[in-house]
């Protein structure tokens, strides 16, 4: 069996992930396993995540759990008092840190808005809406149900109801300039309050937007060098307003980083609970990868009958190690090399490093790898050089 080292979810922490699968529409950019579905039975899904949180909590006893996070879809859409048995049941199975994050995602509807109180008094401390566009057409062609004055004022409400929030934007969307970026990105830092995440649009395989980019009727799409511009620019003034990006595309005033993310990007520990969603796990010395039925329907009947789990598998030393270039070189903090070197059973090639060092690529400061910002719109291809120069 391989085995993991303990200190890997030790000092990285360990969250807990719920997805709930549900939307009120499908957006045409996203490849989430999200549906939209008219009639939700509210009752069945909670008694499932109380089974599924009481199962899994019997192989995690006296953990500190660090974060949770309500994802999706829209777990906005869930009734609170769902939150609200969810969280108990939390309390009541693992051992919650004095600071622990407890997330949910939300859109700017006015149904959503109203319910933030009540989540608050669930014991949601953070939350993350998703905003988008600030800019009607493109909420249009992002499919999105909101206009940019709910989005406005779903953050006001939002700012007032919760100490802590953060928002999503996308850019190099249809028909998007430069300069129509840079007035919607000002638009938007007037309205953060600690956090925001900006993502560049992709179009994904098996999305609706993947079938009209493959059939051409995706117009207006900027080019890479335009869309290269907008990243750059991003950087720039979001550091100018004190928001520097920590990992690539998210964004935080110092000390509102996203604790939960920051579990992944550092290869911690965390627990997926719900329709599709994948964990990590370091049990009895070995790490494991889990993953549930992504069909809704697959896994309400899976947690009824004792488990909503399909994949549980061990992962190699090795396996771990790549992960963790993977995710931890996304962060500004970089990479402990002592720590890759002691989950690979090796370092990474030294020659290899200094060669994207002296292209100002990567900076190696004793054991810590870190890209520039040079290096942080190639950072795939620079992840796949260090890890396949051994075989050079």
């Amino acid at each position: 069996m391989q085995t993991a080292l303990p200190e890997d979810w030790e000092s990285s922490g360990f969250g807990l992930y719920l997805h709930w699968p549900f939307c009120d529409a499908k957006c045409p950019y996203c490849d989430f396993n999200s549906y939209a579905v008219r009639h939700i039975d509210h009752d069945i899904w909670r008694d499932a995540f109380l089974l599924e949180i009481n199962r899994t909590a019997k192989s995690l006893l006296n953990r500190p759990l660090h974060s949770i996070y309500f994802g999706g879809g829209t777990p906005s859409l869930m009734e609170p008092r769902t939150v609200d048995a969810i969280l108990d049941e939390c309390a009541l199975r693992f051992r919650f840190s004095p600071d622990i994050e407890i997330s949910l995602e939300a859109n700017p509807t006015s149904v959503e808005m109203n319910r933030f109180k009540s989540f608050k008094t669930a014991g949601i401390n953070r939350i993350s809406v998703g905003v988008q566009a600030l800019d009607d057409i493109a909420l249009q062609l992002l499919g999105r149900r909101h206009s940019a004055a709910d989005a406005q004022a779903a953050l006001d409400i939002a700012n007032t109801v919760f100490d802590r929030t953060t928002f999503d934007i996308i850019y190099s969307r249809q028909n998007q300039t430069v300069d129509d970026w840079e007035k919607e990105l000002l638009l938007a830092l007037s309205l953060v309050k600690d956090h925001l995440s900006v993502y560049q649009l992709t179009v994904e395989d098996g999305t609706v937007f993947g079938e009209r980019h493959k059939t051409g009727r995706l117009a207006g799409l900027p080019d890479d060098d335009t869309a290269a511009d907008m990243y750059a620019l991003t950087q720039n003034i979001c550091t100018d307003a004190d928001l520097d990006a920590y990992e690539i595309s998210n964004h935080a005033r110092p000390g509102a980083e996203s604790r939960h993310n920051l579990i992944y990007w550092r290869c911690g520990d965390y627990l997926g609970i719900g329709p599709g969603a994948h964990g990590r796990l370091t049990l009895n010395g070995s790490r494991f990868a889990t993953e549930a039925p992504r069909q809704p329907d697959t896994w309400l009947m899976a947690a009824f009958n004792g488990s909503g789990e399909a994949v549980h598998v061990p992962l190699s030393r090795m396996e771990q190690a790549e992960e963790y270039l993977l995710m931890s070189l996304r962060l500004r903090e970089g990479a402990n090399l002592h720590r890759y070197q002691g989950l690979a059973g090796r370092p990474l090639d030294s020659d290899h490093i200094t060669e994207l060092e002296t292209a100002g690529f990567l900076l190696r400061d004793d054991n810590r790898l870190t890209v520039t910002e040079h290096g942080r719109p190639i950072l795939n291809t620079i992840i796949y050089g260090l890890l396949n120069a051994r075989d050079r």
